[in-house]
């Protein structure tokens, strides 16, 4: 694959070239990142723009994982950083490191996947690409991925490609041994 341009990279950064007509590497991909885009298979990917419901069920995630990562020293929790996901760059609405694999630089992004990968489904979601970006973080590595939907207020669980569970509103959401000791009712997610 052919290596971009600085020319092209400055044209992307500020919006007169689409990131859809260009293509480039992972390396280049991980050096510029290209804001709202994904990296998956050679191509950028946008990303669907955050409603208010995504973002409330983001923000409630993030509040309860974060407090009890703190308190506990487990890692760090972040929010739609860079991790590389086999030959993907994905950005997951929500991500968990634990402490030992924390090192790197850290004005970049993460050159390996996170322990827990958290997504939130957006109304122009499409199904099978959600299923496929699951499977692609416990491909690449990551243990525990949760799939969080506010439109039926369920958080699907993916440990393997044939170990996956649906919780309900009355369900407890757990973050087993990724985050150890992690509880949360999944209704409070979606109130």
């Amino acid at each position: 694959m052919k290596s971009m341009t600085q020319q092209e990279l400055h044209e992307i950064a500020q919006g007169i070239r689409s990131p859809e007509q260009v293509s480039m590497t992972l390396a280049e991909f991980l050096e510029n990142d290209i804001d709202g885009y994904e990296y998956v298979k050679g191509e950028l990917v946008p990303m669907s723009p955050p409603t208010r419901i995504h973002s409330k069920v983001s923000v409630k995630v993030i509040r309860y994982l974060d407090r009890h990562v703190d308190e506990n020293q487990l890692g760090e929790v972040h929010v739609e950083a860079n991790f590389q996901v086999g030959e993907r760059v994905l950005k997951p609405d929500v991500a968990f490191v634990s402490t030992p694999r924390l090192d790197g630089d850290e004005n970049t992004g993460f050159p390996i996947p996170p322990d827990l990968a958290i997504e939130v489904v957006s109304p122009s979601d499409v199904q099978w690409r959600i299923v496929d970006k699951a499977f692609a973080y416990l491909d690449a590595g990551t243990h525990l991925v949760w799939i969080l939907d506010p439109r039926s207020k369920t958080v699907t669980v993916y440990r393997s490609e044939r170990d996956i569970a649906l919780l309900t509103y009355e369900d407890t959401l757990t973050g087993e041994d990724v985050v150890p000791g992690f509880t949360c009712p999944v209704s409070q997610l979606f109130e």
